[in-house]
């Protein structure tokens, strides 16, 4: 459910689009798209308390939520986990703008901002897991979206540099770094199932365990407003 604050964000957001290519995610962008929208400042300075840093977020976050509806919109029901995967990171990168996303890589690059691209990524992680029906609560629930979160960064970069027809050369890269992670994941699962190895994970899963509680807050929680358009 919207609220007034979201509507006017999202109008924001909309009137910002043609201005972010050539002016990034800057002040000058904000203000102009501001003007386009027919806000007034000081209402858009409340919706956007930290000016065009909230609103390069706000684009992040709408892209989640529209890979979202892409995710619940697919016939999963006969594919495997890395498929699903592939096919959620592909549902990400299929709603996004290579201007916008990059010119948000280079924001987010800045010392000052980096906190904020990684929660962001995590989010996208945590989302695309929970969308799947992961239902781990050990040391898994934390390595999966720390390798997902990888796995997003990665593919991202290489997106942005790629010229190929359709975007193959991007789709065949994400499916080798799938494969790594779902060896690894293999590897951690034979682990487990080990009875002489498996008392070596005791502590990592009690960490894990520690760490989950304040990660896996609901999405209004998140520092970021994680989730929402």
């Amino acid at each position: 459910m919207t609220t007034p604050y979201d509507d006017i964000k999202s109008s924001i957001l909309d009137a910002a689009m043609m201005h972010v290519a050539f002016d990034g995610w800057s002040e000058a962008t904000l203000k102009a798209a501001i003007a386009d929208a027919g806000v007034e400042p000081a209402l858009a300075r409340a919706v956007l308390p930290r000016g065009a840093v909230d609103l390069a977020l706000a684009y992040h976050q709408r892209g989640d939520q529209q890979m979202l509806e892409a995710i619940r919109a697919m016939d999963m029901t006969e594919m495997k986990m890395r498929d699903k995967i592939i096919a959620a990171v592909r549902a990400r990168l299929a709603v996004g703008d290579k201007e916008a996303v990059r010119r948000g890589m280079t924001l987010f690059a800045l010392p000052q901002h980096a906190g904020d691209g990684a929660k962001a990524l995590w989010a996208t992680a945590d989302l695309i897991w929970d969308t799947l029906g992961d239902s781990s609560d050990d040391v898994n629930w934390y390595t999966k979206r720390a390798t997902l979160t990888a796995v997003l960064s990665s593919t991202v970069l290489y997106w942005l540099g790629d010229d190929s027809e359709g975007d193959e050369a991007t789709w065949a890269f994400l499916d080798r770094r799938v494969g790594d992670v779902m060896q690894v994941e293999k590897l951690k699962a034979q682990v487990g199932d080990s009875p002489l190895l498996k008392p070596f994970m005791a502590g990592p899963n009690w960490l894990a365990r520690q760490i989950r509680a304040p990660m896996r807050r609901p999405r209004g929680d998140w520092p970021l407003g994680a989730g929402r358009s």
